[in-house]
C-alpha cells in the first residue's frame, strides 16, 4: 500500500453502466495497453478501478474496506480470476463451501460458478480481477442464485456508500 502524494488518484466506477463505459474507453484494438495497479482505498464500501480492457477481457483493481462483502452470484458469460494483493478474503460457494485466500493467492471462477466473498482482514482487501468473455455473449452481467439479473452496484449485492480513506494502493 502506498500514499500517492499529489498524483491524481485513478477514478473508480460508481455504477455498472459507469464500469462498462470506463472499460470500453480503455479498449485499444491492436495496441498494447500498459498499466499501473493503483486505486483509492475505501474506509467503507468498495471500489472498482478499471485498469485495462479489450472487447473480450477486462482487468479491474477491486478494493473492499474491512468487512466489505457481496452477495451470492455468478457471471454466466465470463470466466474470471481474483488475485489478492493486500489483505484476505473468505470465498463462499452455494453449498457451504468456504475458502480463505490471502496475499499472493487467488481463485479461478469458470463462467456460471456461484460464489460470494467477504473481506476478512483489518486492512482493506485489494484484488486484481481479470475476466474473459466466454462464447459470443458480452462478458458483463451477473445473476443471483434465482437466475435473475443482479446489479453489482445495488443493495441486493450488499452495496453501501463508499467513504474513501484518503489512501491509495
Amino acid at each position: 500500500m502506498s500514499q500517492q502524494g499529489n498524483a491524481a488518484a485513478p477514478a473508480f466506477s460508481q455504477s455498472n453502466a459507469d464500469l462498462v463505459r470506463m472499460l470500453s474507453e480503455l479498449e485499444k484494438p491492436g495496441v498494447p495497453s500498459f498499466f499501473k495497479l493503483s486505486g483509492q482505498l475505501p474506509a467503507q464500501g468498495r471500489t472498482d478501478t478499471p485498469i485495462a480492457a479489450s472487447d473480450r477481457m477486462a482487468v479491474v483493481l477491486k478494493s473492499y474496506a474491512a468487512t466489505g462483502e457481496n452477495e451470492l452470484h455468478a457471471h454466466p458469460n465470463e470466466d474470471h480470476v481474483f488475485f489478492v494483493l493486500q489483505g484476505q478474503a473468505t470465498f463462499h460457494g452455494p453449498h457451504g463451501e468456504i475458502r480463505m485466500i490471502g496475499l499472493h493467492e487467488g481463485v479461478m471462477l469458470p463462467h456460471g460458478t456461484f460464489y460470494w466473498f467477504k473481506a476478512t482482514s483489518e486492512e482493506p482487501l485489494v484484488m486484481i480481477r481479470v475476466g474473459c468473455a466466454v462464447g459470443d455473449a458480452p462478458r458483463q452481467g451477473r445473476v443471483g442464485i434465482d437466475g435473475l439479473p443482479m446489479d453489482g452496484h445495488s443493495a441486493a449485492n450488499k452495496e453501501v456508500p463508499v467513504i474513501l480513506s484518503g489512501r491509495c494502493f
